[in-house]
């Protein structure tokens, strides 16, 4: 962008003046095209349509992946030799401070070793018991019994419903490493708007269910190809609400 500005000062495409009074200035902006190559193939870095932060690039057989979080890069891919010339790019272009091989991102805790690499949110779980004060608490071997189910007229309204919110969306982000918890995280998030007392027993044994393994993840094993398999038992007419099916 600033190579493109040098070159419309120099060849005098504008001169600076004084905004006459009474008079509103007009609104621009700069509209980027992709590039193409003479094959037809993309010529630069391409932004995911799934996450707009996530940037890749396959030259070759070398893959990469940049993803961005204000002013933190996380970068990945298959060729180190790739990986050490976008490095020295990005500091020429910005004076970027590498930390090394990712060990903590965002709550997320990234451990290595020749199984492969683990991914958990340990600290972050932990954070959240010492938040609610359930440290202390007994662990449990299930955050919801089977076939339980909840309404929204489940026992009384609470008197503080702002915590029981704070709360969900906490365990919702702690589903990113916690698929267990993704069925029974995601039921409780249908009654934020009206929380009952129900409710709020319910996520305090997610809470103990969560107390009795904090540091329980998702392993990406070195030995085998990644393949994410997902199961599901449909409940038809299970929702007591509105007699929808729903899945655990």
């Amino acid at each position: 962008m600033n190579i493109e500005l040098e070159a419309l000062e120099q060849n005098r495409t504008w001169i600076i003046t004084d905004l006459p009074l009474g008079k509103d200035a007009i609104d621009c902006k700069y509209v980027y095209k992709t590039k193409f190559k003479s094959d037809g193939s993309v010529e630069r870095l391409k932004q995911s349509r799934a996450d707009y932060s996530l940037f890749t690039k396959l030259d070759g057989t070398a893959f990469i992946a940049l993803l961005v979080h204000v002013d933190d890069i996380i970068v990945a891919g298959n060729c180190s030799t790739t990986i050490t010339a976008l490095k020295s790019f990005l500091n020429s272009q910005f004076k970027i401070k590498d930390l090394g091989p990712l060990c903590y991102f965002l709550g997320l805790e990234v451990a290595r070793s020749s199984k492969g690499i683990h991914i958990c949110q340990r600290k972050y779980a932990l954070d959240i018991l010492a938040d609610s004060r359930t440290l202390g608490s007994k662990p449990t071997k299930l955050p919801i019994n089977q076939n339980f189910k909840l309404s929204k007229d489940s026992g009384d309204p609470i008197s503080d419903p702002s915590s029981y919110r704070r709360l969900i969306g906490r365990l919702l982000y702690l589903t990113l490493t916690r698929p267990d918890l993704c069925y029974v995280v995601q039921l409780l998030s249908q009654f934020m708007d009206n929380p009952r007392t129900e409710h709020s027993v319910i996520v305090h044994k997610v809470l103990r269910y969560i107390k009795a393994a904090p540091g329980q993840g998702i392993l990406l094993p070195s030995t085998s190809q990644l393949q994410l398999k997902a199961y599901c038992d449909s409940y038809w007419v299970s929702c007591p609400d509105t007699r929808r099916s729903t899945t655990g």
